[in-house]
């Protein structure tokens, strides 16, 4: 299978440090979608890479709610919040992309979560639901209307922003070697992952592509 260079876009999620083995974050084989990924991103013309880019005590921190810990859950002005550790800082080492993948190739790096109030979990919408990240403008006015994923995390920002590309009329690829989760609560990966073909999602291999 080849993609169709003219209607289709690579977007790859969150491919920071701080999301990768020895990272603040770190997801469990993060690393290893790093051969897969460079093996075909030279199939695209248009890549995106997307980044997590916090203000320090943003409100996804949990250093930033006394008294809360890691892995707790608050109402943060009528959103429920997963609380997290410290991670991907804005101008950070943690918020670099990580060592290895092929960020020359990018066509856009789209940065999320750098309002100090309001978390992002999907590349097209912050988590209010509300406001757009301006992505879906930009594939729209590309005239790209096939979307291929990969990156971290498979049950957060990978899910969330595979949910909202189908939602908005996208045809959408996940490359499953190129994906992993930081199956929290356990279980959530492979929920995640059952959501995602469930709305419609495809779901297919690197060597597929090659």
């Amino acid at each position: 299978m080849v993609p169709n260079r003219a209607t289709s876009a690579f977007i790859i999620v969150d491919l920071q440090n701080d999301f990768c083995p020895g990272g603040a974050l770190a997801v469990r084989g993060g690393d290893e979608v790093v051969p897969p990924i460079n093996a075909i991103v030279g199939l695209f013309d248009r890549v995106v890479l997307t980044q997590d880019w916090h203000p320090s005590g943003h409100v996804s921190f949990a250093s930033s709610w006394p008294g809360k810990a890691p892995y707790d859950s608050v109402d943060a002005a009528g959103i429920s919040q997963v609380l997290w550790p410290d991670h991907c800082v804005q101008g950070s080492r943690g918020a670099d992309f990580f060592a290895g993948l092929r960020t020359e190739v990018a066509s856009l790096v789209l940065r999320k979560g750098f309002r100090a109030r309001l978390d992002s979990y999907s590349c097209f919408y912050e988590n209010d639901r509300r406001t757009p990240t301006g992505l879906d403008g930009w594939l729209r006015g590309l005239g790209l209307s096939e979307l291929y994923f990969s990156g971290l995390a498979t049950d957060f920002c990978v899910l969330y922003s595979v949910l909202d590309a189908l939602a908005l009329g996208y045809e959408v690829h996940v490359i499953e070697d190129a994906v992993r989760g930081v199956d929290f609560p356990a279980g959530s990966e492979a929920k995640a992952l059952d959501e995602m073909r469930l709305r419609g999602a495809v779901f297919l291999r690197s060597e597929a592509l090659r």
